[in-house]
């Protein structure tokens, strides 16, 4: 799986902007701020409908303008596949596969896959639960595209729940606690099937994350995961209707709480993935260079993962992480990602790229044009 070819309009610093990829190596050069990443970025919104760098789709359109587009020529187990994405904040994005509209652009999801590791990934090893949660839910959505309804499901059903918590003390007790048992009967679900579709994937990403984590540290540390939820058992269960009757029974239980708190307390908007490094934990006891190893761990066991299910490689980006990490580190990393089909790499300088990762060079030297030129 590679991608061959790229156009944009009026996305991010673009008015336009075409380039023509080949498989392996491609590095992108250039100056912070003259659109290095944003290129990177519409290949990572092709495979996800998100950015690594904004939550809100508004972001991604130029100034002044009211939609943005995305266009990918990619090739997927040897055959072209052409993707073109319309963006329209505010409204129902637009989506086409080999020119057939879809019809609802989740639907592309699976397609074309694709990791992506950036700066702000430190976060997966420093950040608070909500960044590791977000990191999950990217890598099922990708493994399994249906958990994205599955997760649009959820939020509509904790909103209505949380809603009516904070109006239970206003409301006839016989009317709330009718109500309740309403919304916990959709409530339920989908929260059960998402904590489901996490915990499976941790229990997948462990062996790969441990072997990632040793292939890129230089020194012989430890690191595990495990899915963390304040449900006890939870992570433990053998399946989803065992997992579901806790849930219930943990909801019924702090019921009492939720309504004097006017809020959900139970449900994977709680839970974390828990990062421990020689049996400590990262967030807390991990040093800058540790930490960066882990988030790499993250990315490239997530990165096997989606190999093992889709059979071939997605394609993995590197968004100026080289300058981040020594010239160990750097070595190491570049043996990991050997197995890559195309790994798309972006640089502000070229001393940062380190010699073994020969391929396919980009100058980008002016934001806001298609000045994107071969290197010579």
């Amino acid at each position: 799986m590679w991608v061959r070819s790229v156009d944009v309009e009026d996305f991010r610093s673009y008015d336009k902007a075409h380039v023509d990829w080949e498989s392996g190596a491609v590095i992108l050069c250039g100056p912070n701020g003259r659109g290095k990443t944003n290129l990177v970025e519409a290949v990572g919104y092709a495979a996800g409908l998100t950015s690594h760098r904004v939550s809100t789709d508004s972001a991604l359109v130029r100034v002044g303008q009211e939609r943005a587009v995305i266009r990918l020529g990619v090739v997927i187990a040897g055959r072209d596949t052409a993707i073109d994405l319309q963006i329209n904040p505010g409204k129902a994005n637009q989506v086409r596969v080999n020119g057939a509209p879809l019809p609802r652009s989740r639907d592309v999801l699976g397609i074309f896959r694709c990791v992506t590791f950036a700066p702000e990934d430190l976060r997966l090893a420093k950040g608070e639960p909500v960044d590791r949660r977000r990191f999950l839910d990217g890598l099922i959505v990708q493994a399994s595209p249906r958990y994205a309804a599955v997760r649009a499901d959820f939020d509509k059903a904790l909103k209505q729940r949380n809603a009516l918590l904070r109006s239970g003390t206003s409301m006839a007790k016989s009317d709330f606690e009718a109500s309740l048992r309403v919304w916990d009967d959709r409530y339920l679900p989908p929260a059960a099937e998402l904590t489901w579709g996490r915990i499976n994937a941790v229990r997948r990403l462990k062996e790969p994350m441990a072997a990632a984590y040793r292939a890129i540290s230089p020194v012989a540390d430890t690191c595990a995961i495990k899915y963390s939820s304040s449900v006890a058992g939870l992570a433990e269960a053998s399946s989803l209707p065992e997992l579901t009757a806790l849930l219930a029974a943990a909801l019924a239980e702090r019921q009492p709480e939720e309504l004097r708190r006017g809020s959900t307390l139970v449900g994977p908007h709680r839970d974390d993935l828990a990062i421990r490094l020689n049996d400590m934990p990262a967030r807390t006891h991990a040093s800058h260079g540790e930490s960066w190893s882990l988030a790499l761990g993250l990315r490239l066991a997530s990165f096997t993962v989606l190999t093992d299910i889709g059979e071939e490689p997605p394609v993995l980006i590197l968004d100026d992480v080289f300058a981040e990490l020594d010239q160990q580190r750097r070595s190491r990393l570049v043996a990991a990602i050997s197995s890559a089909e195309q790994v798309l790499v972006t640089a502000a300088v070229e001393s940062d790229i380190p010699v073994e990762l020969v391929g396919q060079r980009w100058s980008v030297d002016q934001q806001g044009t298609s000045h994107v030129q071969p290197m010579d």
